[in-house]
């Protein structure tokens, strides 16, 4: 016999608000293993497919993690110096670029450049400003990231769990499954399947299109030759989840770098922005249908809002699981309009009988 309706919400309510007083509470220590089991979620189609060829298991985890070691390692020489080099120059010609700008506007617009005008005080500051408060935060997040999560301690940490994870993760899912309340299991592993699915089209997929973008958008404007090129690209590239919200920082400011840079120069110009232009084209008409799909439900409002929320209380942590938690509840809401679409609240007695008749008989 199954629990009355009242005592099962109390009961999961009580278990919701423990799981988010632990993650509160632990959300540094957890941290390596919830990225552990993210990269492990992640790589499970391929250890799958690689199951498919006719490798074992733990063959197919051993082949995608040394694949992934020296991608890791490749990244860690070449690239990441290479933006933080870009970054640190980026801020630090921030008052020239100021300048630039300064001058162009007082050539063509001399009126708005004038004696303690409230214009002429913020260039005076803002070029300053960035180049103090860049450099700060770059130093600050590398230095952060050092001490809140214990860099030796995260990188050995989260191969590990992820080797692991990648290695059971089909018997640990058998094992959740075993554990699922018995009345209310095809429920449940319906909607597991529905928030999967989710999470496959949008995290894998649009992943994937990060990926592709970034690195477009980073090599096309350094051989174009714009300067900062590999950290606008990068830019543009991390922010391409959220739709048009990518392009559009990496756009305004490639394209206001390429005007200090290239003013004069107006087919220089043009090319930048065009690039943009045929990134977005390809992400529109290729990229996004083919390998997100039209179905994954997430809505940037209610992305971002979910970023904004769980990033404001659980920090770090929260940024790294608001997707998924997000995903969920679009998911539990969908089943719950479709749950009272179908019952008396929302079709009332009279649905499917004969309506009362008005007052005149008709």
């Amino acid at each position: 016999m199954a629990l009355p309706v009242r005592q099962q919400i109390i009961f999961w309510s009580i278990a919701a608000a423990v799981f988010l007083l632990v993650l509160w509470l632990l959300g540094n220590v957890v941290l390596p293993f919830i990225v552990g089991g993210a990269i492990a979620y992640f790589l499970d189609p391929v250890a799958d497919r690689l199951e498919r060829m006719g490798l074992s298991r733990i063959l197919a985890t051993i082949v995608i993690f040394v694949i992934l070691i020296l991608l890791v390692v490749l990244i860690s020489l070449v690239v990441i110096p290479l933006v933080v080099e870009q970054a640190t120059g980026l801020f630090e010609q921030a008052p020239e670029l100021i300048r630039n700008l300064y001058t162009f506007v007082e050539t063509r617009f001399p009126d708005l450049i004038v004696e303690d005008s409230p214009v002429r005080q913020a260039f005076d500051n803002l070029g300053e400003t960035i180049q103090a408060r860049g450099a700060e935060l770059l130093q600050t997040a590398l230095s952060s990231a050092a001490s809140v999560v214990n860099v030796l301690v995260f990188m050995l940490v989260v191969p590990v769990v992820a080797f692991y994870m990648l290695l059971d993760w089909d018997r640990m899912i058998a094992r959740i499954d075993d554990l699922l309340p018995r009345d209310h299991a095809p429920v449940i592993r319906k909607l597991a399947g529905q928030i999967d699915d989710t999470l496959a089209s949008f995290i894998r997929g649009q992943g994937t299109v990060c990926l592709i973008l970034g690195t477009y958008y980073a090599v096309a404007l350094m051989v174009v030759g714009l300067q900062f090129g590999l950290v606008v690209g990068l830019i543009a590239g991390l922010l391409t989840f959220i739709p048009y919200v990518g392009a559009l920082v990496g756009g305004a400011l490639a394209i206001g770098l390429a005007l200090f840079q290239f003013w004069g120069e107006w087919w220089m110009i043009l090319i930048v922005a065009a690039i943009f232009q045929s990134g977005q084209l390809v992400e529109g008409n290729i990229l996004t249908p083919n390998l997100v799909g039209s179905s994954v439900g997430l809505h940037p409002v209610w992305l971002l809002f979910s970023l904004s929320a769980f990033g404001a209380v659980f920090g770090f942590v929260g940024l790294l699981v608001g997707v998924p938690v997000a995903a969920a509840i679009g998911v539990l809401v969908r089943y719950g309009i479709e749950r009272y679409q179908d019952g008396l609240l929302y079709q009332g007695t009279t649905n499917g009988r004969p309506s009362i008749p008005d007052d005149d008989g008709a």
